[in-house]
């Protein structure tokens, strides 16, 4: 009986480390490789489809390819995104906001999977093709000028994360008539005054989407991506 016990409980040990360090499963795709859990062999597919439509939304906005390749990650659960993300910021104890689904840097992308953002994610849902599509497409961009910014992955931005965000969010088609409008509501409310204060609040992805607009539109495309090469000295 003891021994029967003995099994049972190593059996239960075992499942248990299978589940919390659930291996990578890797596919390779043009300009990048999907890496995913058993969790998500059934929407790999649908997640590459829409990383790729994210590709060429980037590759027409900016007429540019990705300089290399990159990698795709998704997260099987919040657990396993905030456990990569703590690794890479180096803060053992962080936990992600309801909201936060994902992040891209110059060789990867860390997403959420979206088959569970129904329930472990707020603001966001995967039923909402187009809208996940942005938030793909949003990384993407992230990912492109993480590639064309010497600044170490954004790690030398500071005072710039108005363009960093206000970019990805009006290139993706994140600034839409919604955002607009709750920026015309609050154009009569006290707003900030310079670029660095644009990305707070509430407001802060439709002010810094609307201020990366305004110059595309000002100054023309060529200025824009020129833009995305600065970085703090």
């Amino acid at each position: 009986m003891l021994r029967l016990m003995a099994m049972r409980i190593l059996s239960c040990l075992i499942f248990t480390f299978l589940l919390v360090n659930e291996p990578w499963q890797t596919e390779k795709f043009n300009q990048f490789d999907l890496l995913y859990t058993a969790a998500d062999v059934s929407f790999k597919n649908e997640y590459a489809t829409m990383i790729s439509s994210g590709i060429d939304s980037v590759e027409k906005f900016t007429g540019h390819s990705f300089s290399r390749r990159f990698h795709v990650y998704v997260h099987p659960d919040r657990k396993s995104l905030d456990t990569q993300w703590q690794k890479d910021w180096g803060v053992d104890d962080f936990k992600s906001e309801c909201w936060m689904v994902a992040s891209g840097i110059s060789g990867k992308i860390d997403l959420l999977a979206p088959r569970v953002w129904k329930d472990q994610a707020c603001e966001h849902s995967f039923a909402d093709k187009l809208k996940t599509r942005q938030v793909i497409a949003h990384e993407l961009f992230h990912v492109y000028h993480a590639q064309v910014n010497p600044g170490n992955d954004f790690n030398n931005v500071a005072g710039l994360d108005w363009l960093v965000e206000g970019f990805a969010t009006y290139a993706s088609g994140q600034l839409d008539t919604a955002r607009i409008q709750g920026l015309k509501e609050s154009i009569n409310q006290k707003l900030p005054t310079s670029l660095d204060a644009f990305w707070t609040g509430k407001l802060k992805y439709g002010l810094a989407g609307s201020t990366v607009l305004f110059i595309d539109k000002k100054f023309g495309r060529p200025v824009l991506l020129n833009l995305l090469t600065h970085y703090e000295s």
